[in-house]
């Protein structure tokens, strides 16, 4: 829809249903209302907001383009770590409604000043083919580098998910085994904002697949917060940059719906990853498996990077 021009009304109309769904939040009772207003509204209308908003600030940035967006990208990093920890404090002392009402007037602020703010620069196209194109398919650095897209969310969030559990079993207190995932967030900022300067320097994805291997390993809670950080901050830097490697691989004219297309596709293994991860916790009755599961198939998904950047730079490494 944004290479057809489609931005800001399905932004604007996103960001009401988000704002809705949080004060709705407030008022549910049932597991059915809260799978409507925060499974299928949150997920539905941040995809349609994300995806774009990514591709509008390449619009303005060509040499800069990849810090450009990976400062874009912590807005996601403070978020989850913000909310999270604002939301233990409140509800303890405002309670579980009023808690949604406070964050239902921050996003009706912060996606009220996003929709003033972001605009295109570049006119629409007559783009052939709908919402899926097809053709894009025939490049096939593309091709390779959406299979590695859905291995490294199939593996990468496996941590994140079952960190706080695993703190419990070694000994952490189940109040401060919340926090580790604050701090794995809060180190995926500094992870999004550095990968726009460093990608050339640092593996992001394989120092968290290497972390997501140590992580079952950990013992103390020591251990534990250092492997969250360095995994928060490499799988920070994974996530802003694997939209800036769609836009390059195309057409500008296109770029909207190559980062769709491909966000769409990583989305089923962001969605099937922690499951199955926990089917392997629970049958080998511990995490170790899952860690090597998962890191296992980052680490794979890592190759099919290199290939795939080798396909459209003819590099391995360095500056592109």
């Amino acid at each position: 829809m944004f290479d057809l021009g489609y931005f800001k009304i399905p932004c604007f109309a996103a960001s009401c249903i988000l704002v809705a769904s949080a004060f709705l939040t407030a008022e549910c009772t049932q597991f059915w209302q809260f799978f409507l207003v925060q499974g299928l509204s949150l997920g539905l209308c941040c995809g349609i907001i994300v995806s774009p908003a990514l591709v509008v600030i390449s619009h303005w940035f060509d040499k800069k383009r990849g810090l450009a967006m990976s400062v874009t990208a912590i807005g996601s990093s403070i978020g989850s770590t913000v909310f999270p920890a604002a939301a233990q404090k409140l509800i303890p002392s405002i309670g579980f409604k009023w808690t949604m009402r406070v964050f239902g007037f921050i996003l009706l602020a912060t996606l009220g000043a996003a929709n003033i703010l972001l605009k295109r620069r570049l006119p629409p196209v007559n783009a052939r083919g709908g919402l899926f194109n097809p053709k894009a398919f025939r490049n096939t650095a593309y091709v390779i580098f959406c299979i590695a897209g859905i291995l490294a969310f199939l593996g990468l969030y496996t941590e994140l998910t079952y960190i706080s559990v695993s703190a419990v079993e070694i000994g952490v207190s189940k109040s401060f085994a919340f926090y580790i995932i604050a701090i794995a967030n809060g180190a995926s900022t500094f992870g999004r904002l550095l990968s726009g300067l460093m990608s050339d320097k640092i593996a992001f994805t394989a120092m968290a697949g290497i972390m997501t291997f140590a992580w079952p390993l950990a013992k103390n809670e020591s251990q534990l917060i250092a492997i969250a950080t360095v995994y928060g901050f490499s799988s920070g830097g994974f996530v802003a940059l694997f939209p800036v490697a769609a836009v390059a691989m195309g057409d500008m004219e296109d770029a909207g719906r190559r980062v769709g297309m491909f966000m769409s596709l990583a989305a089923f293994g962001a969605i099937a990853g922690p499951p199955i991860s926990g089917v392997i916790s629970t049958a080998s009755g511990g995490f170790a498996d899952a860690g090597f599961y998962a890191g296992g198939i980052i680490m794979f998904s890592v190759g099919l990077l290199l290939l795939a950047r080798y396909l459209h730079l003819r590099l391995l490494w360095g500056k592109c």
